[in-house]
């Protein structure tokens, strides 16, 4: 007997059918060391949010900001929204910086990447935020439009994933993360039920294949030690939904009276989900789909 239990190693080569033995971790106490604020750190972490100029990943952006994150933004807008340069006075120890790319042009995503790279060294996280909601009857529908909607929801996750998995791969291993990184989709509720009074095919469909893509992922990188995980947010408080609302308020009405909350989610609901994705507090969490929905998931009253 050598003193402990050997299992097949979860994280052995392809092909090797995970037959090399590894020995079983006996800490039982090691939830004494690490406090819940530990957990939830996000200190000296660099995290790249796709669409982080605006809406919904100018939030997270300051959720990570908050938890003690760098954060580098990649976003088709020539600037951010003012808000992103409150972050640098709010944390002056931290760095901030805005990246103008495509996401749907490979190529120029690289660059990208690359130069976030090189002015911050690594990258320890990811949240895929940028997207587009077209609503026009299915059988009216241009077909360059409904690609344009997969190339931003769909392709464009794929290739922030994609390249940010590349670089966690090879980066060294630090004292704030030893291996690999976090990977945060947002996907919708829209990827499991259809938007009463709008007409969103292939939105829906395109966020459907950001859950699938995410529970795949993250089976296939586990043994890189690269977690994936994706949201699943409702009826959201933006910019874009207010004027939404405001132009057609019969959506008003119901993204605030569908929900059993009664009310849409504002982005503060959001952030820390994201934080606790992205930190060592959700370290044996991948491949899953959290809703935030105000219960819309479950069920709608009217």
């Amino acid at each position: 007997m050598n003193g402990h239990i050997e299992f097949p190693d979860a994280h052995a080569a392809p092909g090797t059918n995970g037959s090399t033995p590894r020995p079983l971790k006996r800490d039982p106490d090691g939830f004494l060391r690490r406090s819940v604020q530990d957990l939830f750190s996000l200190a000296q972490r660099t995290v790249v949010i796709t669409g982080g100029a605006r809406g919904i990943g100018l939030a997270f952006t300051f959720a990570v900001a908050e938890a003690g994150g760098h954060v580098a933004i990649l976003d088709v807008a020539d600037e951010p929204h003012p808000h992103f340069h409150e972050l640098a006075k709010r944390h002056p120890k931290q760095q901030f910086k805005h990246y103008k790319t495509d996401v749907t042009k490979y190529e120029v995503l690289q660059k990208s990447i690359d130069a976030i790279v090189e002015d911050f060294g690594r990258i320890d996280g990811l949240i895929t935020a940028a997207g587009i909601c077209p609503d026009e009857p299915f059988l009216e529908r241009d077909p360059k439009s409904v690609a344009r909607c997969f190339e931003i929801n769909t392709l464009g996750t794929y290739y922030a994933a994609q390249l940010v998995a590349k670089q966690m791969t090879t980066q060294a291993p630090t004292d704030f993360n030893p291996h690999g990184g976090s990977i945060v989709f947002v996907a919708s509720i829209a990827a499991y039920v259809a938007s009463k009074g709008q007409c969103t095919s292939d939105y829906c469909s395109s966020k459907g294949a950001v859950v699938s893509l995410a529970k795949a992922l993250g089976v296939e990188l586990a043994a890189h030690h690269i977690r994936v995980n994706s949201i699943s947010p409702g009826y959201t408080v933006t910019d874009m939904t207010l004027d939404l609302c405001e132009r057609m308020p019969h959506l008003g009405h119901i993204m605030t009276h569908e929900p059993p909350m009664r009310r849409m989610a504002d982005r503060t609901d959001l952030k820390g989900i994201v934080v606790y994705l992205l930190s060592d507090a959700s370290a044996y969490q991948t491949a899953e789909d959290t809703l935030i929905t105000g219960g819309i998931h479950a069920g709608r009253l009217m």
